[in-house]
């Protein structure tokens, strides 16, 4: 019944859940979800979701109540996904699935964290640390669900999506990860995830920018792309709060439009009949119009210069390092000081890689915490 419902609603190049790659650990099929829809129930219940809440998109958690976090980005990845790929008739299930998990792997204190664990474990003698391959460890080894396997025993496709997230600031590491890799292309709901991530961040950042008056909108009026949502938004509004949230809405509107009408031409002139001939392709079938991209990187660059560079951003990004920093050394030094759960690892496990996932799977706030509590003398440990 499932296959007939998914070769009549599905579209030829979309991912269909009855021939899943599968999972690494056999288990029977549920008979009211499909595979995908476990995949996202498991992440949705997992300990690395639930703390995307306290985790950094760019303002940390003590700036403010009403900027986005971690979560609140992926849900609204999630959304557009879903929109796009009901639009393209591809699985929404897995889209979603995807959405759910493509940050999981993400340090406390956005991108800056990342980066400074990255230099970190260099200097250790490792490859670094990259979140998409971290996010695959946390679904593969340290997420716990059953005494039978480690892991969340995710479909061979979720976990693509997890290891092929791509945007212009997220470069998928490929070195021995060649089971997902030796495909030049992810499938179509991948991609679809990867554009909503950028769709998503490009919107809310500017959102939070100008809310926070990092960005004023009168330094925009040379950015095309926001004076053409600011021609469609003119008559809507004229409260300066309802107005800025038109035209964000207006703004995510037009992306999205734009993305589904480019890829519906791309998908149809492929003439793709599954999803490996899919990723058999040099490039991926999703894309903004070219005009779009044009505009859209005309944006984000706006956006680095502005807000990614403001003094006030560079400051919390700093204090994340130093925290980051002090908080790995610390354990280095003395591993006794980790906790007892953490400390069973250290017997069959380097403990710079302990460290490593420890300090990743942080909050911003409990790494705040911890921070205090190893470093002020007058902090109750």
């Amino acid at each position: 019944m499932r296959k007939l419902m998914e070769k009549e609603n599905l579209a030829d190049y979309a991912v269909k859940s009855t021939e899943t790659r599968g999972r690494k650990y056999p288990e029977a099929e549920h008979p009211l979800r499909t595979p995908f829809q476990r995949d996202r129930d498991r992440i949705i219940h997992s300990t690395a979701f639930r703390r995307l809440e306290y985790k950094t998109q760019v303002f940390i958690y003590y700036e403010g109540d009403y900027y986005r976090n971690r979560l609140t980005h992926t849900l609204e990845v999630q959304q557009l996904a879903r929109t796009i790929a009901r639009a393209l008739k591809v699985n929404e299930d897995l889209v979603e699935a995807i959405s759910l998990a493509h940050d999981l792997g993400h340090t406390p204190f956005g991108h800056k964290g990342e980066t400074v664990l990255d230099e970190i474990m260099k200097k250790q003698g490792y490859d670094g640390f990259e979140h998409n391959s971290h996010g695959l460890r946390v679904v593969d080894v340290i997420e716990r669900r059953t005494s039978e396997f480690p892991g969340l025993n995710l479909t061979y496709e979720v976990r693509e999506g997890i290891i092929r997230h791509a945007t212009s600031y997220d470069l998928p590491k490929r070195k021995g990860l060649e089971e997902f890799t030796r495909f030049p292309a992810p499938s179509v709901e991948t991609q679809i995830v990867n554009l909503c991530d950028e769709i998503a961040y490009t919107c809310h950042d500017l959102d939070d920018g100008i809310k926070s008056e990092i960005i004023k909108t009168a330094d925009l009026k040379g950015v095309a792309l926001w004076k053409e949502i600011e021609e469609i938004s003119r008559e809507e509004c004229s409260d300066p709060g309802l107005k800025r949230r038109m035209m964000v809405r207006n703004f995510i509107n037009y992306l999205v439009t734009d993305l589904v009408e480019q890829s519906r031409k791309k998908l149809k002139e492929s003439g793709m009949r599954n999803v490996d001939e899919v990723r058999e392709l040099k490039s991926g079938l999703i894309s903004h119009s070219a005009g779009l991209k044009v505009k859209h990187t005309e944006l984000r660059k706006f956006l680095e210069d502005n807000m990614y560079f403001h003094y006030r951003v560079i400051r919390m990004a700093q204090k994340a390092a130093r925290i980051i920093k002090d908080l790995f050394y610390a354990y280095l030094e003395e591993p006794g000081q980790l906790p007892p759960g953490t400390q069973t690892r250290l017997k069959k496990e380097a403990k710079e890689i302990v460290i490593c996932d420890y300090i990743a799977g942080m909050t911003d706030r409990f790494a705040h915490l911890e921070h205090q509590k190893l470093f002020d003398p007058h902090t109750l440990v």
